[in-house]
């Protein structure tokens, strides 16, 4: 009898056997032999044109130049010894860096402030009383108020009308219900 309950021991079976199975793919008779080395990346200074030149990252194409030279990955721009922003393209040819950096600038700017409303919107509800607020307050005074006004005008009435009913020999003892029946 095993240790194990027969639908656990299976349960372990296959664990054992898919962990053989994936180090298994991992060495691979293809990964022991040798390849030929990747051939040399293709210089930026080949290409010809801007179409050719912007698709590759590591290339930016100057306009006033007309010739497609590596992009200067020390700065963050390329610098005007190299090509002004108004001439330089990267990525697309339409975009020029002067307009790629506004509308970064605009990009970050709105997340930056929406992000900055966002938690001053939620500091301001955490600071807020989790009670009723000034007007809920009034206003519940002023149904208590209303209802208080209400419940004496109701109890005057009422004396009134019993006054009026004393006076007019209406109100009988009320020892019993049939007093009433009784002058007649």
């Amino acid at each position: 009898m095993s240790p194990l309950p027969p639908d656990r021991a299976a349960w372990t079976g296959f664990v054992l056997s898919a962990s053989v199975l994936l180090l298994l793919s991992f060495v691979s008779p293809s990964e022991c032999q040798t390849t030929s080395p990747p051939p040399p990346p293709v210089r930026c200074s080949s290409f010809k044109d801007c179409d050719s030149c912007v698709p590759h990252a590591k290339c930016l194409w100057c306009f006033t130049t007309n010739n497609c030279t590596d992009y200067p990955v020390t700065w963050w721009l390329p610098p005007a010894s190299l090509c002004p922003l108004s001439q330089a393209r990267w990525g697309v040819c339409w975009l020029n860096f002067e307009a790629l950096i506004i509308a970064l600038a605009v990009v970050v700017g709105t997340i930056l402030i929406s992000i900055v409303i966002c938690c001053c919107c939620c500091c301001c509800c955490k600071s807020r009383q989790p009670g009723l607020d000034r007007d809920e307050e009034r206003f519940a005074r002023r149904r208590e108020e209303i209802r208080q006004r209400a419940e004496e005008r109701k109890v005057e009435r009422q004396s009134r009308h019993d006054e009026i009913r004393r006076k007019y020999g209406l109100m009988g003892d009320s020892d019993h219900p049939y007093s009433k029946f009784e002058n007649e």
